[in-house]
């Protein structure tokens, strides 16, 4: 199906969406992505994908030398008030993302690693690794993780939050269309690892959406 198609199709299930029961708080629109003759473990697809319209506000910890202003920080005398597993995975559950100076990485990898490597959550040069720390470097570095979206392909399907409910149906398109053609991109198959689409509100039944 041409984008056009797709996008039409996407439009009519959120008019769906929207005929259910109204609900006392502002829906997650959830999107997922269905894939088929595709094998996570052969292809290990782990990406990062900008996307036009905000979803959330990301609560972000740093790991700096020194205490910075613009973002919670964590410098290294305060690493060992994480030697114990419990206090590590609040940490964890806290924040959606880490950043940190690439001068005390090392140590980040050493007392975190165990914990944030499996969350998905250990700082990466491709977004989070700062060789210059400045006001100005860590709100532009806020800035792009609070627009971007993280796709770790571990099953054959890519589940994700896309959307508030409270957001223009464009918007949420947009969002999707952009994931979507992310994805596409790094399939091995391209088109033909893709089975179709499904998109959801968080108390609703999800919607299909044919993309061929």
């Amino acid at each position: 199906m041409e984008q056009k198609e797709i996008e039409k199709e996407l439009e009519n299930a959120l008019v769906e969406l929207r005929k259910n029961e109204e609900r006392k708080f502002n829906q997650t629109v959830d999107l997922i992505l269905n894939l088929q003759k595709f094998d996570p473990k052969k292809n290990q697809i782990n990406i990062f994908v900008n996307v036009p319209f905000r979803i959330k506000d990301k609560k972000i910890c740093g790991f700096f030398e020194t205490k910075q202003k613009s973002v919670e920080t964590i410098t290294p005398s305060d690493f060992k008030s994480y030697s114990e597993k419990t206090a590590l995975k609040k940490l964890v559950k806290r924040f959606d993302f880490f950043i940190a100076q690439a001068s005390v990485m090392p140590k980040v990898a050493s007392t975190f690693g165990k914990v944030l490597g499996p969350a998905g959550k250990m700082p990466s040069p491709a977004m989070g690794i700062l060789m210059d720390v400045s006001d100005k470097e860590i709100e532009e570095i806020k800035e792009k993780i609070s627009n971007s979206l993280r796709i770790r392909i571990k099953e054959p399907s890519v589940k994700l939050a896309i959307g508030k409910q409270s957001m223009k149906d464009k918007e949420i398109i947009e969002n999707v269309m952009t994931v979507y053609n992310a994805v596409l991109k790094v399939m091995p198959k391209g088109n033909d690892n893709m089975r179709n689409i499904e998109i959801k509100f968080t108390m609703t039944k999800p919607q299909k959406v044919r993309i061929k």
